[in-house]
């Protein structure tokens, strides 16, 4: 056997349980055989061989919701996430502006209501902190922005700027001048595109290479991408091009934006039918399309069926009418479909249109999806089971720790069925968990931990979320795994630790089927390895 290695006395994480092997015999980049110490030198006697000294081997992790370019730039921004107050956010942006006197603007990551304080954000707080450079500082669920005056003149907004469809500049009602709040497709299309047009491909690509280093020194060895645009293609292709071997593995959708018009919708998954028939390597693929169909509960824009605690409702970015049309040409195209639907509302609407589509298009293999589902009612997880959807869902999300808007915003029952895991699993729906990274954080171990216990990840002393909506860590893992591998046709290759497949694992230094408390939050990752090639390990926290 060529290009052999052993690594040896280890626990090998096989099938959702510890098994009984502790060598495992990597050969040309694939799981050669999985047992004990006489049966991997009788297959590979002369091999090379990685003495693991009881630490644990398990599935390469996929992050089934990532924004991969943005994850790596979010990570260059003034953190925010754990701002309490205006005062700690005045803080914490004057340090960051003496910290870089030089620079031209500066953006942050992250923030919460409690950095508000009463009221709504406006560019005139952000003016009293910075005002003589743009601040762009996004909200801890990238729903939206909060800008100050100079932002604002930089992307051109004035009181005569249209709200595009689906989203909205917050307007002074006397006035109608924007108030520095810029929410949904306004976030997407004035912020993003104006920092998109201002960010260099050199910077882009860092920000890549900054995402792929930090999952694989976390153990994750693929993501799926739910946001791809031109800018962001470009970078990957360029990237995985200059490795050797590509260390990660990358799967894409396409982002849809709504439009005035079903051809101008439907030219864009136009472009994305062409995009997944030219880019379809191993290492980097274009899968399919991604629709935000509504909001997030935090800034009351998702849609719901029942009006929010304030007595509001928000309408769906996508109605029905709109969305039919895109999902069944997706759909007959072959691409794989997901949509974003947090609210009850917004789950409707895509379950009526992916169901249109499947009536007008026939049997077809599909592997569609869709994402959070935070309130979602019983009817329909029957109807996700029914459909074959998959279930995407980003567990620290429901960390306790961020939770408190959420639950006031909602003020009802709704708030004790939010998220629910169990109800989705037990229906038989096929889970994919991920992190939605940059909106939360990447780390999964973090997201396992709230996945099995509905604890919080950030503060110990917080009750559960739930408890009785949680997931078994067998369940939350392989989902972490075979099932992110699943939602993307990836399954033959890799998520599962089993002869044949690609050597794509890692090496932690707890047993989690053994971790008590909060251990599953202390897990190390010694080592990743992609196709049979180490990646990172504890000595060299870089590709090499």
């Amino acid at each position: 056997m060529t290009d052999t290695l052993i690594y040896a006395n280890g626990r090998i994480l096989a099938d959702g349980k510890a098994e009984a092997a502790s060598h495992l015999v990597v050969a040309d980049g694939r799981i050669a055989h999985i047992g004990d110490a006489a049966s991997a030198a009788a297959l590979a006697p002369d091999a090379p061989t990685v003495d693991l000294s009881g630490d644990v081997v398990v599935p390469g992790l996929i992050d089934a919701h990532s924004h991969l370019v943005m994850m790596g730039e979010n990570l260059a921004k003034v953190q925010l996430r754990q701002v309490t107050s205006p005062q700690q956010l005045r803080e914490t942006l004057l340090a960051a502006r003496a910290q870089n006197p030089q620079a031209e603007r500066l953006l942050g990551a992250g923030w919460l209501n409690a950095a508000v304080g009463a009221g709504r954000p406006t560019a005139a707080m952000l003016d009293e902190i910075i005002a003589d450079i743009p601040v762009y500082l996004d909200a801890n669920d990238l729903h939206s922005v909060w800008v100050n005056a100079a932002a604002l003149r930089e992307m051109g907004i004035t009181a005569q700027s249209p709200d595009p469809l689906g989203g909205r500049i917050v307007r002074d009602e006397q006035t109608g001048e924007a108030t520095g709040l810029l929410e949904e497709t306004a976030a997407q299309q004035y912020v993003w595109g104006t920092l998109e047009w201002l960010t260099s491909d050199e910077q882009r690509d860092a920000y890549l290479r900054t995402a792929i280093d930090t999952y694989l020194a976390h153990g994750v060895t693929g993501a799926i991408d739910m946001a791809l645009g031109e800018a962001e293609l470009a970078s990957m292709r360029r990237v995985m091009s200059g490795y050797r071997i590509p260390p990660f593995r990358i799967a894409a959708h396409w982002l849809v934006h709504r439009e005035a018009s079903d051809e101008l919708n439907l030219a864009q998954v136009e472009r994305a039918v062409a995009l997944a028939q030219e880019q379809h390597e191993s290492w980097l693929k274009v899968v399919g399309i991604k629709i935000i169909a509504d909001g997030v509960i935090d800034g009351c824009t998702a849609a719901m069926c029942e009006p929010y605690a304030d007595g509001t409702q928000a309408e769906p970015i996508w109605d029905v009418a709109a969305l039919t049309p895109v999902v069944t040409a997706a759909d007959a195209a072959g691409l794989q479909i997901a949509i974003h639907a947090i609210g009850d509302r917004a789950s409707d609407i895509a379950l009526d249109a992916l169901q249109a589509a499947f009536e007008t298009n026939g049997s077809l293999p599909r592997r569609h999806r869709l994402e959070h589902l935070e309130v979602v009612s019983p009817r329909n997880i029957q109807r996700l089971a029914e459909l074959k959807l998959v279930a995407s869902v980003q567990p620290v999300h429901a960390d306790p720790a961020i939770q408190a808007h959420w639950r006031e915003n909602l003020g009802d029952e709704r708030v004790e069925r939010g998220y629910p895991w169990r109800e989705i699993r037990d229906a038989g729906v096929r889970m994919a968990l991920g992190t939605d990274a940059p909106t939360a954080p990447y780390e999964p171990w973090d997201n396992l931990y709230v996945a099995t216990t509905r604890r919080s990840a950030l503060d110990p002393e917080l009750p559960a979320n739930v408890e009785e909506l949680k997931l078994e860590l067998s369940e939350a893992l392989a989902s972490f795994s075979a099932g992110a591998a699943y939602s993307c046709r990836w399954e033959d290759e890799v998520g599962t630790l089993a002869v044949g497949m690609a050597a794509d694992f890692s090496v932690i230094d707890i047993d989690p089927y053994q971790a008590r408390d909060r251990e599953l939050l202390s897990v190390r990752t010694r080592m990743t390895v992609v196709a049979g090639e180490v990646v990172f390990s504890e000595e060299s926290s870089k590709i090499s």
